[in-house]
């Protein structure tokens, strides 16, 4: 099994791209927002790769990160959603925005992927919310690491919670934002 190439970039379709790693070129199916994302023919390129065999047929899928890898493969194993689905979704949902809409059940985003249609949507929620990692368990990491660096910044923990829990109300879930706002709040007090 291939799992990741490193190589030259020789060519990019619509729906896929060649790699050429070790003198072979790899031909590989890959999101819309990966085969956008890459550098100009020629160029060097690290790819992580899911290997799909079937009797008739070898298919190598390229992602830019390991959670598109692994959303990937955990959509290959629901019933009626094979690579080419997985890869549209892919192509039109951001990762972190997949993950948050199967948590929040919002089933008018994932309709909006081609092909994908309401019942397979629900089906989706369903099948993944106990199968992908948690965007709870995400946002509680965040959370405390925020919480963490402002008492370390000297800030009492009781101030710096209240400061954090209006902070993290606005809908904010990346440390950098979460920290900035809640300094905006500890300051005014």
């Amino acid at each position: 099994m291939i799992a990741s190439l490193r190589g030259k970039l020789l060519s990019k379709r619509p729906d896929s791209l060649v790699v050429e790693t070790g003198g072979v070129g790899y031909d590989l199916h890959a999101p819309l927002t990966l085969i956008s994302s890459l550098p100009d023919e020629g160029k060097d390129v690290f790819l992580h790769v899911h290997t799909h065999v079937r009797e008739d047929a070898i298919t190598l899928y390229g992602f830019g990160s390991d959670a598109e890898k692994r959303i990937f493969t955990t959509l290959l194993g629901i019933s009626g959603v094979g690579p080419k689905i997985a890869l549209s979704i892919l192509s039109t949902i951001p990762p972190d925005d997949f993950q948050q809409a199967i948590t929040t059940e919002d089933t008018a985003l994932l309709c909006r992927v081609p092909g994908l249609g309401k019942k397979t949507a629900q089906r989706l929620i369903l099948e993944l919310r106990e199968k992908l990692p948690s965007m709870k368990e995400k946002a509680d990491a965040v959370f405390e690491d925020t919480l963490s660096a402002l008492v370390n910044f000297g800030y009492k923990r009781a101030f710096a919670l209240e400061a954090l829990q209006k902070a993290y109300s606005t809908g904010t879930r990346d440390i950098e934002t979460l920290l900035r706002e809640s300094l905006k709040y500890l300051t005014k007090e």
